[in-house]
């Protein structure tokens, strides 16, 4: 038991960990993922340059944090469990479209990071690439627990549902539009009832 325990030392090092991660997205979101240097981030958080390095050792790494501590925030893990032990159709695609609308509103800024951030190295593609085929995988489940109720075959109904999810709909009817939160998950919901069901 002793051994799952945490020393302070460890939960000071955590805390610092998601301070300079918050301090990151911050600065991400306003300047630019590329345009931020490891010192900007380091002053924002109130930390030394090296406190940054040895707690990260690179940037891609603090994006990756910032990643994690979204989904979390969102409950996106805990949500999905709900849609997909919900048994009748149209309220599953009801709660698969307030899933999509949480992890939206708990964190666009995280994903217009990572839009802006695709430009970088390979390796910083690669991670981005495998945060969003998690988050593929976890909407595909979702439909294809439903096979049995589609109108449609399955690969049709889950490319629509990740298509309704791309993050420039959300921007033009949100952002741009001014779409309430509601107004959007309502909007998904009729859609994906409307071309999903019979």
């Amino acid at each position: 038991m002793a051994g799952s325990v945490k020393t302070y030392r460890q939960e000071q090092a955590e805390a610092t960990r998601v301070r300079i991660a918050q301090a990151a997205r911050q600065l991400f979101a306003t300047n630019g993922y590329g345009a931020t240097s490891i010192d900007a981030i380091a002053k924002e958080a109130g930390v030394a340059t090296r406190t940054v390095y040895s707690a990260f050792g690179t940037k891609r790494e603090i994006l990756s944090l910032i990643c994690d501590l979204w989904l979390q925030r969102a409950g996106a893990q805990e949500l999905a469990g709900e849609v997909l032990q919900e048994t009748d159709p149209a309220a599953k695609l009801g709660k698969a479209a307030h899933w999509l609308t949480n992890l939206y509103s708990a964190g666009f800024d995280v994903v217009l990071i990572f839009e802006a951030a695709t430009d970088e190295s390979a390796e910083t593609r690669a991670l981005l690439r495998s945060k969003l085929a998690g988050r593929n995988q976890v909407m595909d489940a979702i439909i294809a627990s439903m096979e049995k109720d589609l109108a449609i075959p399955l690969e049709q109904a889950q490319a629509i549902y990740r298509a309704l999810a791309a993050p420039g709909v959300y921007q033009e009817l949100v952002d741009e539009s001014d779409w309430t939160e509601a107004e959007f998950q309502q909007w998904v919901t009729d859609s994906l009832q409307r071309q999903l069901l019979a």
